[in-house]
């Protein structure tokens, strides 16, 4: 069924309302009116097609959730028992009572995300842009002109190495073969996890010889456990052959791939990681996939976000980037302002600005080639401050997801900071009424004595 509605029950009419007790000029509740809740509800109940079963959760806690989430750099676990916690948080998800259970099981956000898919987080996304235009954060026209460029998301996993690979690989045949009744002549839970330690240690002491000879035999090791798994492989339960098949698959790409190889598998349980050099002097290599971010010229609201499986030319993603803001905002780009790295990239009825770009440039046209590194610090706080520097959802699906939601995290917390500025602004020009009102009646009081 799809999502209910929040019921109010009949203890909770002797009870104080969270908006008789919390502060109403708070920027998150501020914020929880901007948002357009019930749009986020009518996209959300097209993914419930059956009538029957449980209702699902409310729509308005799922989405406030994974706002919270991004916006704090929180996990699942942590989002869910901080809003226990936080009154203000309860009041943004949409609840009128103070609650003093845990809303949910933090699974459930697993199991939202699948549901909704890229198209539901992007609602997500474009409710923020929405409601920074509400806020006055952007104007209409502020879409006209955007910034983009890529950088790398890495992947949640452990820095690829030809020992830890092998020995993954190894314990995980060996758990197969002991959960399915397969007897081995030999697991090598002792030589092996022996022999990867070793390849650490003599590549720290530079001896590559003995490195060498250290890995060849662990590689060794586990192309036995390897052929014995196969062999053996119609032992198993029909339904678990395709599992065992698959893990087989990524064992076999491991011991075969070569140093110079094209989509090497760098994780056992993600094969969708890939390598990425974005010319860095402190990381020459990242582990992820490839994510284009689009910003506004002006003001740094993310209004696109998207993954780029494959590690594509840069040039090569500029279409879906633009095609992407034009469906979040309602309105095409008429100007685009991109690095080097975009280099021969053309689209129709879009002007494209290059830096170090000199032919036809006017003074503006100069001012706003400057102004395209503004969207560096923007995808570093998304890294530091949200949670585009490590994606621990599984998939190219989860890579997919996580990147919107990235963006969504940061126009939250960008909407959050000038909400905040308008209530310190408020409350400066409140002192100052209240303090001219204090010194007209002081002057009135000296002048009638």
């Amino acid at each position: 069924m799809g999502p209910k509605a929040t019921a109010v029950s009949s203890e909770d009419l002797f009870r104080a309302r969270l908006d008789g007790q919390l502060n109403l000029r708070h920027p998150l509740i501020r914020l929880a009116g901007l948002i357009d809740w019930e749009g986020i509800d009518r996209r959300f109940r097209v993914h419930f097609v059956s009538e029957r079963g449980r209702p699902a959760l409310p729509s308005r806690l799922v989405a406030g959730l994974l706002y919270l989430q991004h916006a704090n750099d929180a996990s699942d676990e942590a989002v869910v028992a901080t809003w226990l916690e936080n009154p203000y948080w309860q009041f943004f998800c949409g609840e009128t009572y103070l609650q003093t259970e845990l809303p949910i099981d933090p699974s459930s956000l697993t199991r939202w995300r699948k549901r909704i898919g890229e198209e539901g987080v992007e609602v997500l996304l474009q409710a923020t842009i929405e409601a920074a235009r509400a806020a006055g954060l952007i104007k209409k026209s502020s879409v006209d002109k955007v910034i983009v460029d890529t950088t790398v998301m890495p992947k949640a996993i452990a820095h690829p190495t030809d020992s830890r690979l092998l020995e993954k690989s190894r314990e995980h045949l060996v758990k197969l073969a002991s959960d399915h009744g397969i007897e081995l002549r030999q697991n090598y839970n002792r030589q092996g996890p022996r022999l990867a330690v070793q390849v650490g240690r003599y590549a720290h002491a530079k001896q590559y010889k003995r490195m060498k000879k250290a890995l060849k035999t662990l590689k060794t090791r586990v192309g036995r456990v390897h052929r014995e798994v196969t062999r053996n492989l119609g032992q198993l339960p029909e339904a678990t052959q395709p599992k065992a098949q698959d893990l087989l698959q990524r064992v076999n790409r491991i011991l075969t791939q070569q140093t110079k190889d094209k989509n090497k598998l760098y994780a056992l349980h993600a094969p969708e990681v890939e390598c990425i050099s974005k010319g860095k002097a402190k990381t020459p290599y990242e582990f992820g996939v490839k994510v284009t971010i689009a910003t506004t010229l002006k003001e740094g609201l993310v209004v696109g976000c998207r993954s780029m499986p494959g590690n594509p030319y840069d040039g090569h993603t500029l279409e879906q980037a633009v095609e992407q803001v034009e469906i979040l905002s309602d309105r095409r780009p008429s100007t685009v302002i991109v690095d080097k790295g975009y280099k021969g990239a053309m689209l129709d009825g879009v002007q494209i600005l290059r830096s170090g770009q000199r032919r036809g440039v006017t003074r503006t046209l100069r001012a706003m080639i400057k102004r395209r590194s503004a969207i560096e610090p923007t995808i570093g706080h998304m890294k530091m401050d949200g949670r585009l520097g490590r994606n621990p959802l599984k998939g190219a699906i989860g890579d997919a997801l996580h990147a919107v939601l990235c963006g969504a995290g940061h126009n939250i917390r960008m909407l959050l900071r000038k909400l905040r500025l308008l209530c310190a602004r408020l409350g400066l020009d409140l002192g100052a009424i209240l303090a001219r009102l204090q010194a007209t009646s002081q002057l009135q009081t000296q002048q009638v004595g």
